[in-house]
Formats: structure tokens, C-alpha cells, sequence
């Protein structure tokens, strides 16, 4: 007999505004699932990042059939876990935990999430050269995902130069030499004048952190932007994009996407996409998301 009776959970720091439980919830519902997701929010538990691997093991041993994993955890997970899916050992990152025969395997669900939210938002766009700000947890996930969608050459910009270096160096062992380059922020003008777009992978957009990323002036209509923000789901870079003509994609794709991949992990069910892109649409208060 088949399973239809779910146990998972997210942890991280300063969850609580997570999307995640009701994404998952309301897919499961409609699929007729008993499903429960709970948060594990360090922060309230009151211990640090490194406790992610006792909070593994309980997760396990009380019997939960899985984790999503988010910041400030991704990396530390990695040593508490049986095996890596090959995305997630690539990346360096986990953000889901599938407990399979007493084992925890890790996978990435961001590279994957953001490569079908591009392919599906932005298809017909030139990757020859991509710039990306940001190279933060998200950031890495979305670099190897636009590698793999066919990208030419990316580079990174950070204003942190030892991580912005170590990611495009991690980029070059998996994609070949050449693939991806560092910069610091100084470098957008030049770098914007001769793209064919950009990825934001920052913060900066998100409710408690609003404005542009970058001055408004670099935008020019031959430029695609794509957002990893997805609370608003318009942010201040894809609307004054819009309005300058460029071609945009928001952060819900990536979000619906990701959770679409671990929702099918923890059950082995495909999941409506469609509607649950709708569901995002509404979570996040804005216009449902054009298909």
C-alpha cells in the first residue's frame, strides 16, 4: 500500500515567514495527503547553525520523512548526511533531506527550481553573457543553473571578494575553464553596457530590505533581469526593468519550482506545477503568475 501520510519540516534561522508549509500543505490537500510541515527554527530553539546535525538526527528518529534545509545550514548539513544527489555534492549545498531506509540523503532543489522557472519565464533570451550579483547561498545555486540551462560565460559580483572568487572557481571545475569570472560592484557599468542579463541573487528587493540593487541607469531595454526575491513578487529591479522595456522574470518560479522538486522527493508524487503557482501568486499577495 502506498504512503499518503507525511511528516516534514524546514530548518533554518528566522523562518517564520516562510512560504514553504502552505506551498506544500495545500499541494498535499489537494492530492488527498495527510501532510504536516513544521518549522525548526533555530533561533527559537535557541541554539546556532552547527546544531543542524542533532536536529537531523531527532528529524529521523522521531520519524519525519524529510527536511527542507535554508540558511544559515546548507553547507554545515553536508557532513551529517549518508549521501549527496550529484546536484547537491557539485554545489556544495543541501537544501533537502529525504530519509530513505534510515539513511539521509542530501539534494538541491534551487538549481533545479531555478532552471525550470528560467526555461519556462525566459526561453528564448541569449546566455552568451550573463552577469550575476550575488553569490551567497542562493547565489551559487543559481550560477550552476544557469550554466546548465547552456550560459556561455557568467560573472559573479560580490561585494565580498574571497567568496565571489571561491564560487567562480567552483563554477570552472564543474563547467570547464573559462565558464565564470569574478568582479566586484564597481565593475557593473562595463559589465551591464555589453550583457544580454542579469540574475539578481541578493536580498536587496525583499520587504525588509527595499530598493535597487544597483543604480537604475545601468538598465538598458536590450538587458533580461531575473529575480531570486519572491516576497513582493514584483521588487523595485523587475518593475523599473519593466518599464525600460526589458524582459523579466520574477523569484515565484524558482520558488514554486524548488518546493515542486522536494514536495516529489518526500512522496514520490508529481505535483501541479500550474496550480501551484497560482498558490504562490496568492501566498505572496500579488497577481496570480502568467503561464
Amino acid at each position: 500500500m502506498s504512503q499518503n501520510s507525511y511528516l516534514v519540516g524546514l530548518v533554518g534561522s528566522g523562518i517564520g515567514p516562510s512560504l514553504s508549509p502552505a506551498l506544500h500543505e495545500r499541494e498535499a490537500d489537494r492530492q488527498g495527503l495527510r501532510y504536516l510541515y513544521r518549522l525548526i527554527d533555530i533561533d527559537a530553539l535557541g541554539v546556532g547553525p552547527e546544531a543542524v546535525g542533532d536536529l537531523v538526527r531527532a528529524a529521523r528518529d522521531v520519524g519525519f520523512d524529510g527536511l527542507n534545509i535554508t540558511h544559515p545550514c546548507k553547507q554545515l548539513v553536508i557532513g551529517h548526511l549518508d549521501a549527496l544527489a550529484p546536484v547537491a555534492e557539485a554545489l556544495g549545498a543541501v537544501n533537502t533531506v529525504v530519509f530513505e531506509d534510515g539513511r539521509a540523503i542530501g539534494h538541491n532543489t534551487d538549481v533545479t527550481g531555478f532552471a525550470a522557472s528560467f526555461a519556462r519565464g525566459l526561453p528564448d533570451v541569449s546566455l552568451e553573457r550573463v552577469v550575476q550579483l550575488g553569490a551567497g547561498g542562493a547565489g551559487a545555486a543559481v550560477a550552476h543553473a544557469v550554466l546548465t540551462l547552456g550560459a556561455g560565460h557568467v560573472t559573479v559580483v560580490d561585494a565580498m571578494p574571497d567568496r565571489t572568487a571561491d564560487l567562480a572557481a567552483a563554477l570552472n571545475r564543474h563547467f570547464g575553464d573559462g565558464r565564470a569570472t569574478a568582479a566586484t560592484p564597481d565593475a557593473l557599468p562595463a559589465l551591464l553596457a555589453r550583457a544580454d542579463g542579469i540574475v539578481h541573487a541578493t536580498p536587496t528587493g525583499m520587504a525588509a530590505h527595499p530598493g535597487l540593487p544597483f543604480p537604475a541607469e545601468l538598465l538598458h531595454p536590450g538587458l533580461w533581469v531575473a529575480e531570486v526575491v519572491y516576497r513582493p513578487l514584483e521588487t523595485e529591479l523587475l518593475r523599473t526593468a519593466r518599464a525600460l522595456g526589458c524582459a523579466t522574470l520574477d523569484g515565484g518560479g524558482m520558488a514554486v519550482f524548488q518546493a515542486a522538486d522536494a514536495f516529489r522527493l518526500f512522496t514520490g508524487r508529481e505535483p501541479d506545477r500550474a496550480r501551484m503557482l497560482t498558490d504562490i501568486a496568492e501566498l505572496a499577495g500579488a497577481e496570480p503568475v502568467r503561464n
